[in-house]
């Protein structure tokens, strides 16, 4: 099916107002509250197309759109919209910040239990989490700009005041994303003898290179990389004494939550106290890319032009560039460490930490090439290598091709999906997952942002097909009846020959946000 992001946009629009709106006023429901992550989702299923395309502006009435206001037209008026977007981010704002008065970043029911007798604590159920940090940049960022402009088209004195005090609580919210962002970043360093020294040596080797070769390669490809960590432990990265030796290897990114020991951050502005961390000091490929996802929002276009950051949050937005242009450069490096054949190329991947193998993980991998890529610009070669790995990719996860008889790949990517363990949380009560669910809404973003890459029409051609394929297949997962109609997620609409067990929740904020998010880069082409 062709992508038409305007008609799409308009019914996912439609389906949100429908489900989240009652006599014009935002209803968070039975689950709203429960978790910051799926509540900050489901306001950017709004707020994100709303501040990215001109076309679908909420913030100035005068402008906004006959087909926008009749898709909306449960959310109220085109006048009275915007006030009522206003009261539903004050209402998040307010659920979640603590009584000492710092915003909190509960991962709430998102969070798994690994024994199913079990239930999580709620000392667990009210731990930050890297979704909910990432997410909060990406969320007050728009919100920001949609206030920015907003407040000179209101004359009304209670509107005026509730935008001066939301404004003030998402500053707040945003600076403390960032510290939090900081304080769960870590640089692993291990023995190259260890059991993850080799699964990175096989993993890098690709089953041709001995271990000696790999350390080899790995320090002469990684030594100004090495260097660049260890100079900028005074910018607040907690660098392992090991990292010096380069006899040891090691990787970077973001643990699932802040690190367990984690120093505070230093900042002029009053946050209140910084929470202690839990997590253990091992980089997740999943939540690496969550990370850069949000940090790349700091550095767009429109906050630049708005100028949205105050002093020291353009200060915390530096150190976190540091940390983001550090990942791609290894994660880039990794994925590409073979010329003759990427460890990329080897899918699925196999993480060193958790000893998990999934295409998944391959397509995380390709998301921070992706960055990567666009950052500096790739050549054609780069670019057409790792159209073909979202193409197997597509394959592999029966996007593009058809679902076999018991079909593992269902329950393993859509349904169930991949369920990450969280070290470090069995402190507060029994062991922590995450399940990543998301697989095709994921491939879905990564492929239209090579698309916009893409100045080869060979790649493009093959780009946009690609999207359009992913694309039918979700369209395919709206729910079609009861609370949720018009949004995600129905796995048994792609696959009705599968077993699925019945939904916990009504709707899948994660994939429902995912997809439109993904739909926005698209408008322009």
């Amino acid at each position: 099916m062709q992508i038409k992001p305007r008609q799409n946009l308009l019914d996912i629009w439609h389906a949100l107002a429908r489900h989240s709106f009652q006599q014009e006023q935002w209803d968070w429901g039975e689950w709203g509250g429960k978790s910051s992550v799926a509540d900050a989702e489901r306001l950017l299923c709004l707020l994100y197309p709303a501040t990215e395309i001109p076309e679908f502006r909420l913030d100035d009435p005068d402008t906004t759109q006959q087909d926008v206001e009749q898709a909306l037209k449960k959310a109220g008026g085109r006048l009275d919209l915007p006030a009522n977007l206003v009261k539903a981010a004050s209402e998040f704002m307010r659920t979640h910040t603590g009584e000492d008065k710092w915003p909190t970043f509960a991962g709430g029911y998102y969070f798994g239990c690994a024994d199913p007798n079990e239930e999580l604590t709620e000392d667990q159920r009210r731990l930050g989490v890297v979704d909910s940090f990432s997410m909060s940049i990406t969320l007050c960022l728009a919100t920001l700009g949609f206030l920015k402009v907003y407040e000179t088209r209101t004359r009304r004195l209670d509107i005026r005041e509730a935008i001066a005090e939301l404004r003030a609580a998402t500053s707040h919210r945003l600076t403390a994303a960032m510290v939090s962002l900081l304080r769960s970043f870590t640089v692993n360093a291990f023995d190259a003898d260890s059991p993850q020294g080799r699964n990175l040596g096989e993993l890098l080797g690709q089953g041709k290179l001995s271990q000696r070769q790999v350390l080899g390669m790995f320090q002469s490809r990684f030594r100004a990389l090495r260097a660049a960590i260890v100079e900028s432990v005074s910018l607040g990265i907690d660098v392992q004494e090991g990292l010096k030796d380069e006899n040891q290897l090691f990787e970077c990114g973001w643990a699932w939550s802040l690190v367990r020991d984690a120093p505070e951050v230093e900042i002029d502005e009053p946050v209140g106290p910084q929470p202690d961390g839990v997590a253990a000091p091992v980089p997740y490929l999943y939540f690496t890319v969550v990370a850069l996802d949000g940090i790349e929002d700091l550095f767009s276009e429109r906050t630049l032009t708005l100028g949205l950051l105050s002093a020291e949050q353009q200060r915390l937005a530096e150190a976190l560039r540091l940390r983001w242009e550090l990942t791609q450069r290894y994660w880039s490096g990794v994925a590409r460490f073979d010329s003759d054949r990427w460890p990329l190329e080897d899918i699925p991947w196999r993480t060193t930490g958790q000893e998990l193998e999934s295409e998944y993980f391959s397509l995380s991998v390709a998301a921070i090439l992706v960055h990567d890529l666009m950052r500096r610009r790739a050549t054609d070669e780069d670019l057409a290598r790792t159209v073909s790995v979202m193409e197997r990719l597509a394959e592999r996860g029966r996007i593009t091709s058809r679902m076999t008889r018991d079909d593992p790949m269902v329950h393993r990517l859509h349904n169930v999906g991949v369920r990450l363990p969280l070290p470090g949380g069995e402190r507060l009560g029994p062991p922590m997952t995450w399940s990543l669910t998301d697989f095709s809404a994921q491939l879905l973003k990564r492929t239209i942002q090579l698309c916009t890459l893409s100045r080869n029409l060979d790649s493009h051609d093959r780009l946009l097909g690609l999207a359009e394929e992913v694309f039918d297949h979700l369209w395919c997962r709206r729910i079609g009846e009861g609370e949720g109609t018009g949004l995600w997620d129905d796995v048994h609409g792609a696959y009705p020959g599968a077993e699925i067990p019945e939904r916990r929740v009504p709707v899948s904020w994660t994939i429902t946000e995912r997809v439109g998010a993904g739909v926005v880069p698209t408008h322009p082409l």
